[in-house]
């Protein structure tokens, strides 16, 4: 019976997307945490259009696979820790700030990438802050959806795995899709980095306006 319950929570997982948690209580760990790693990975593919800008900003600066990794590492263990603090209720910071300092952080990253041609010391520590504000966008979701009471610290690691799966497999995609081929290339900077960083800013920067101006 509960392989039967698994299955069909696997087939309608689009649905649970907007689902409470109250309609997860009393499911085996394995399962909840199944739903939670699920919910982590598709606000990030295909749902997190903004998240995965600014990890592609991260992807851009440098071609190497390595550096890029421990890029994406720092805004994780920054983002982790705000999550877990807000989502236990240590501060909740409205969204209507939120949101728009997450749209700044896409601008400014993508505007460095226009402007500074090798990775500096300094970034990391740049990502790291931008990373506890990201993780106060992702503990507005959580709240949404809600913690399974009997689950909580479960569900609650299991979404930020899939967050940083979700992460790592936009940074893969763009790797193997862009990088693997043309970061060598004398013209890779000019034509592909460059130009995909101030399109990204140009919509960072509508985005800003927007969550500022017209989103309450």
């Amino acid at each position: 019976m509960k392989k039967i319950i698994f299955i069909l929570i696997c087939l309608i997982i689009p649905q649970l997307l907007f689902a409470h948690a109250k309609d997860l209580e009393g499911l085996p760990t394995q399962d909840v945490a199944l739903i939670y790693l699920k919910f982590g990975y598709t606000h990030i593919l295909p749902l997190g259009l903004d998240h995965i800008l600014f990890v592609l900003c991260l992807f851009f600066l440098s071609p190497n696979l390595k550096t890029i990794l421990w890029q994406a590492t720092a805004f994780t263990l920054a983002h982790s820790i705000t999550l877990a603090l807000a989502v236990y209720g240590v501060f909740s910071p409205p969204a209507s700030i939120v949101e728009p300092i997450i749209a700044i952080s896409i601008l400014f990253v993508a505007l460095e990438n226009t402007f500074v041609t090798k990775l500096k010391p300094t970034r990391i520590l740049i990502i790291a802050l931008f990373g506890l504000i990201h993780g106060m966008g992702f503990a507005s979701v959580l709240t949404d959806i809600g913690l399974p009471k009997d689950e909580y610290l479960i569900a609650l690691i299991t979404f930020n795995v899939g967050v940083e799966l979700g992460q790592i497999s936009v940074i893969l995609i763009a790797w193997f899709g862009i990088a693997y081929w043309f970061r060598k290339k004398i013209w890779y900077r000019k034509v592909i980095v460059v130009p995909v960083s101030i399109l990204i800013a140009c919509i960072a920067f509508y985005w800003t306006i927007e969550r500022l101006f017209f989103v309450s």
